[in-house]
């Protein structure tokens, strides 16, 4: 069949369609995701080796990989010992000298594959072991006529994902090269690019079928990166498509809640604050303030550094609900957390008169059941708690607001059932982990974002020191000091999953050293999270009740946790935590009125990214900054440490690399469904089906004739 004529074989055909594709090939290709020809012409190589550089044999240098054309001169199997492992070597000629081929693995075929007089090319790194020769070179066998259609060398090549399953199955990067090039031949006559070329031209990207053909076969490394950038293009378009579309229904949607009323509550509020809002503060409440005064619903993200004031913000958008006749709910990742937020809610409400109440998982029946009453009636007009809020017997009277703190403890369903509790409320969630603009962008592009980047004044930075494992005795007297002077410390410990029961019994060992050795006499607790809720949670409020001179814990000491006089924080084996999960430790300290210090301890030798995750804490304050620190070193799909946080999973584009290809394609997707809400050009609609239904990890861009 020429399939070059004939397009009986199309992108969405079975993969098995293809020649030398059959079943068992086809069940193993299915377990990777290449079920059809277009799943085949996405598996995307995972790098490239450029074998352009042919040279006369004679002329290999040591050590570099070259690739060499010769004829073959004699082959077999090889043994240099009595009992010494068996080879097979291959040995090529050409005008200007010989070389060696060796192999000592899958020799079982090799002498079927070879025949002298065979032309042959292979690639590979040159040695020397009394003459020249490659050990376990790519080869190709070309035909007597000399090079034609070189697929496997002589050119930059594609190395593809594999596994033994796949090998076993000669799926290996060979076989990959020799059935992708049949599936571009069958099907490119039916390759549509649902594209425009008038986003193409803008964004300098290479038609489809371009890109496809060269991202497999790339004559150079560059044509190779073009075909990556518009397939990166692709990915993060379909993404900011869907976005788009999620973004253009809820503002097109009246049926939200309007907030039109700015009582007297939220200005005797103001008054009472012992200090005045930051700039920052009142442009967040402004852009807060509009959105609640439409009827749209709002879908509000509001970032915030450690100690910048994003409670505050909450409280006063609560306080505008309520104003307003509805209820407002604020949902936090733990009960600590949210007994916190409950007694500072609580004392700053209640003699303005609105019943603030709490509703946690660990509450006894009777509470329990006169807090569902309250809720249900519309006596409690705000209510505090944690995932307890989304439980099916919750019922609200008028719920208008939902404001969700560190949004990604919470799964994405989570979130939505608290929404689905009113009828479309207003909807805040709020992080103290700042989040990198590409991450923005993907994970929130849908939002509006309102940042706070300014801190309260007189808000001290935290000193910052790095220490090694030998200052260790300094660092313990630092600790009886700060304590001798009135102050709290805590003293964190890693707790990683792999070895968390070694971490575990380290931390405990640890905690009895110190009571027993360099802090003797001073008030020690351990905290970690093997212990019964009750207990911790007890721990803590004695912490924070000054009863506890410094907390041992095993677990990271939760965001949001304020206590006043705890202004040391000592981090063991720093290197083993996250830039971002240092900078949170660090801002449970820092936040009363004495000079506080966050010093990070670590063994001697360390690895060169764990020296610039640390000289990032001392060099900076700034969570922004450290937040595309650690997203550079780290990668997105570590980032929030969660797949709760909704993070799609890129298969082409990075984040780092294609931040100005992701800012194009936002561009171009919302200007798209800004110029077409309704779809009413074909054009458009076409374009929008193609890309709004791929997710993100499975991008399949091509129209079919």
């Amino acid at each position: 069949m020429n399939t070059n004529e004939n397009t009986s074989i199309l992108p969405t055909h079975p993969v098995h369609a293809l020649p030398g594709i059959g079943p068992k090939r086809a069940q193993v290709l299915a377990s990777v995701g290449v079920e059809t020809v277009k799943d085949l012409l996405y598996y995307i190589p995972r790098r490239y080796i450029d074998r352009s550089k042919i040279l006369p044999i004679s002329q290999l240098p040591l050590g570099e990989e070259v690739t060499v054309l010769g004829r073959v001169e004699r082959f077999g199997m090889r043994r240099t010992a009595k009992r010494g492992k068996a080879r097979f070597v291959l040995t090529l000629g050409d005008e200007t000298g010989f070389l060696s081929c060796v192999w000592f693995s899958g020799t079982r075929t090799m002498e079927k594959i070879f025949s002298v007089g065979d032309l042959v090319a292979v690639s590979g790194k040159v040695t020397l072991y009394g003459e020249k020769q490659i050990t376990h070179p790519e080869f190709e066998i070309l035909s007597s006529k000399g090079e034609t259609n070189l697929l496997h060398t002589g050119r930059v090549i594609p190395l593809y994902p594999s596994n033994a399953e796949l090998k076993n199955a000669g799926m290996d990067s060979r076989g990959f090269r020799r059935i992708i090039k049949a599936g571009l031949d069958a099907v490119a006559p039916a390759i549509r690019d649902a594209l425009p070329e008038t986003i193409r031209r803008r964004g300098d990207l290479l038609p489809l079928s371009e890109a496809l053909h060269a991202i497999h076969f790339p004559s150079s490394s560059d044509e190779g990166e073009a075909a990556r950038r518009r397939l990166a293009f692709d990915e993060l378009f379909s993404m900011q498509v869907r976005l788009a579309q999620q973004w253009q229904r809820r503002i097109a949607d009246p049926d939200g809640i309007a907030f039109p009323c700015v009582g007297e509550s939220l200005a005797k509020l103001l008054q009472r604050l012992p200090f005045d809002l930051t700039e920052a503060q009142k442009r967040v409440m402004r852009e807060i303030r509009a959105d609640m005064k439409c009827p749209r619903q709002m879908n509000r993200l509001l970032q915030g550094d450690v100690g910048s004031g994003k409670t505050l913000v909450a409280l006063m958008s609560m306080l505008i609900a309520v104003e307003n006749g509805h209820q407002a709910a604020l949902m936090v990742p733990t009960e600590i957390l949210a007994e916190q937020h409950f007694l500072t809610t609580h004392r700053l409400f209640e003699e303005l008169g609105v019943r603030v109440i709490l509703l946690v998982g660990g509450m006894k029946k009777a509470q329990r059941e006169l807090a569902l009453k309250e809720i249900a009636d519309g006596t409690a007009r705000i209510i505090v708690g944690t995932h307890a809020l989304i439980q099916e017997d919750i019922a609200f009277g008028r719920l208008g607001l939902v404001v969700i703190d560190e949004q990604h403890r919470f799964g994405v369903i989570q979130r939505k059932m608290l929404g689905e509790k009113g009828r479309k409320p207003d909807v805040l969630v709020m992080t103290a982990t700042p989040i990198p603009r590409t991450l923005s962008l993907t994970m929130y592009g849908d939002l509006d974002v309102s940042i706070l980047d300014e801190m309260p004044p007189g808000r001290k930075p935290v000193r910052t020191v790095w220490r090694t494992s030998s200052s260790r005795d300094g660092v313990f007297r630092f600790v009886r000091d700060q304590v001798s002077e009135g102050r709290q410390a805590y003293i964190v410990y890693p707790l990683v999953e792999e070895s968390e029961k070694m971490d575990l019994k380290a931390a405990a060992e640890s905690y009895e050293e110190l009571r027993h050795g360099p802090l003797t006499g001073l008030r020690l607790k351990l905290l970690h999270g093997r212990m019964k809720n009750e207990e911790k949670e007890d721990i803590m409020r004695a912490f924070q009740a000054g009863e506890v001179d410094v907390l041992v814990s095993t677990t990271v000491i939760e965001v949001g946790m304020d206590v006043p006089n705890a202004a040391l924080m000592v981090v063991e084996h720093a290197e083993r935590f996250g830039l971002t999960q240092l900078h949170q430790l660090r801002g449970r300290v820092g936040r009363g009125d004495h000079l506080s210090y966050c010093v990070l301890i670590t063994d001697e030798h360390l690895s060169d990214e764990a020296k610039m995750r640390l000289g990032a804490m001392t060099r900076t304050h700034d969570g922004f900054q450290i937040a595309e620190i650690d997203l550079e070193l780290r990668g997105p799909g570590t980032f929030f440490g969660t797949k709760q946080s909704g993070m799609p999973e890129l298969r082409i584009a990075d984040m780092q690399q294609d931040a100005a290809l992701l800012e194009l394609a936002r561009r171009e997707a919302f200007a798209l469904i800004r110029d077409d809400p309704s779809s009413r050009e074909s054009a458009h609609q076409r374009i929008r089906t193609a890309f709004a239904k791929n997710s993100p990890d499975r991008m399949r861009l091509i129209e079919v004739r």
